[in-house]
């Protein structure tokens, strides 16, 4: 009889050791999935920039003026561009 007690001790002390290993080990594994989620939100790709905003009438009316004075556009191409860009 004497031998089942220190085995029975023994049993019981190693169940309470596991036990506590299993739960501290699922809180650790709680703790890093938290940590990871955190990570990739935090490395989320930026949204996308806007595309670039189109020139205004003023602008590129000025641009097919430059041409215009150089020669690049006939009066005929330089007369349609603008006439396209005014609708």
């Amino acid at each position: 009889m004497l031998r089942r007690r220190p085995v029975l001790r023994m049993a019981a002390t190693t169940a309470v050791v596991a036990g506590t290993a299993t739960a501290v080990s699922g809180g650790v594994r709680r703790h890093q999935e938290a940590k990871y989620e955190q990570q990739q939100a935090a490395q989320a790709p930026a949204p996308e920039a806007a595309p670039p905003a189109e020139e205004d009438t003023y602008t590129q009316l000025k641009k097919l003026g430059e041409l215009h004075e150089e020669g690049i556009l006939t009066d005929e191409e330089f007369a349609a561009q603008k006439a396209k860009l005014l609708g």
